[in-house]
């Protein structure tokens, strides 16, 4: 069994093989830069697909997607934040592109504890709203969705979310605000079926 570690540098070198770096950009700044983000994708692709092999096609596809530009490697003032999102909406598109969201968990959301252990119909219940709540962030428009997924998912403040995705921190509140309300009148929608 190959470790994580192993797996990115195979990645790595696979991408390295597929495209060559422009003029401008040299494969050592890609390199560099791979080095440096690389657990950053891949966490922020993982928490969003719930799935190693997934986050790892992420990472892969995030930074083909830079080696393929064919502009210079200029990410910005922030690469960190670029990459961060880029990851993030690579994994949402993966999510997208499948009828059902299986084999994703959602660890992230809380389930209040209770004095007994969560019997199967608890941990059943608690299963299918984590799957659905995957699809719904999964089917929201993409600002909404990757503004949700900084936020809950990965729990940047709104102040964070505004500077990476360059709007105000309003329009971050009014989003979330917003898509909450959507996503708790969704909800309550299912529970009243179950």
């Amino acid at each position: 069994m190959m470790s994580g570690s192993g797996k990115k540098e195979d990645a790595l070198q696979a991408t390295a093989a597929v495209t060559a770096p422009t003029a401008t950009q040299t494969m050592e700044e890609f390199e560099s830069i791979f080095r440096q983000h690389q657990r950053l994708v891949f966490r922020a692709a993982y928490r969003v697909t719930g799935n190693a092999d997934d986050a790892e096609d992420v990472l892969q596809n995030v930074f083909l997607r830079l080696l393929r530009r064919e502009d210079a490697l200029d990410l910005g003032h922030n690469p960190k934040g670029y990459l961060h999102r880029a990851a993030i909406n690579a994994a949402l598109d993966l999510l997208r592109s499948r009828k059902s969201a299986r084999s994703i968990s959602l660890e992230d959301i809380v389930i209040p504890p209770s004095d007994k252990a969560p019997g199967p119909e608890e941990r059943q219940a608690a299963s299918e709203i984590r799957d659905w709540l995957r699809r719904a962030v999964a089917s929201l428009n993409a600002t909404a969705a990757e503004m949700f997924t900084l936020r809950y998912f990965e729990g940047y403040g709104n102040k964070d979310i505004a500077e990476m995705m360059g709007t105000t921190q309003g329009t971050v509140a009014v989003t979330l605000h917003r898509t909450r309300s959507r996503l708790q009148e969704e909800i309550g929608r299912l529970l009243k079926r179950n």
